[in-house]
């Protein structure tokens, strides 16, 4: 595969398995429910996969994980819109993956090449690491992975940016992100309590209760609310660099 969003379908089923991280018997499993797009047919009748297949399966696996039936996954697909694109379905990876608990993975070298569709370089790695995707054991064949940044990260080593300025901009998200949150927090706090009733309240049960309640309903709407202006923002800007274009 090239560049994100511009590959033609070229994997296999197999290939796309391996890339998911999945089984051969998991794809066909899903193509027959319909929660994957029929493949393009190619020379003798062979089925020919994409990044939108392989955005749509990691969505699907993530959507699991939260532990979500068939069923329940089906409505939730059926809703989304028909001609997603590939990053768009990728976007929707990030937001469900963001609710879920940290839990970390092991991987082998092998394990990481499938999922790669290639071998990978110590560079590639250097770049997985950056992006907090895995973590180097003192094995150097196993790593520790993070399931919610991999994905991401191995779109990303297909990008042609060095590694430098993949921390930098690594960097610069964090930076403002948690610049956001502590703001954002400190803005729902004092609506809520106020300073001096803050103050007051103490650290009872009722007190933590109030907060976890707080944290439930603010959360999902501060994300979808940075997502929403994040991608405005980047269409200007984008705009402004391509000219109309962009879109």
């Amino acid at each position: 595969m090239t560049t994100p969003g511009t590959e033609e379908p070229t994997l296999t089923v197999d290939e796309l398995a391996a890339r998911a991280g999945v089984t051969v018997r998991t794809v066909r499993f899903y193509s027959t429910r319909g929660l994957l797009p029929p493949p393009a047919i190619g020379p003798r009748r062979v089925g020919h996969y994409g990044g939108e297949h392989l955005s749509r399966l990691a969505l699907i696996e993530q959507l699991q994980r939260h532990g979500m039936t068939l069923s329940a996954i089906e409505r939730y697909l059926s809703h989304l819109p028909p001609d997603l694109s590939e990053n768009d379905l990728a976007i929707h990876s990030a937001l469900v993956a963001s609710w879920g608990p940290d839990a970390p993975e092991e991987a082998t070298r092998e394990q990481l090449d499938r999922r790669a569709g290639r071998a990978l370089a110590e560079e590639d790695i250097d770049r997985l690491a950056a992006l907090d995707a895995l973590e180097r054991t003192d094995d150097p064949d196993r790593f520790r992975i993070d399931p919610k940044a991999l994905h991401l990260g191995l779109r990303l080593l297909e990008v042609p940016i060095e590694l430098e300025t993949i921390r930098t901009a690594h960097a610069v998200v964090l930076e403002h992100t948690r610049s956001a949150a502590r703001e954002l927090s400190r803005l729902f706090r004092d609506e809520v309590w106020g300073p001096e009733r803050d103050h007051e309240s103490g650290s009872g049960p009722e007190r933590i209760q109030a907060k976890k309640s707080l944290s439930a309903h603010m959360q999902p709407l501060v994300v979808e609310a940075l997502v929403i202006a994040f991608q405005r923002s980047m269409k200007q800007e984008l705009r402004a660099w391509y000219g109309q274009d962009a879109d």
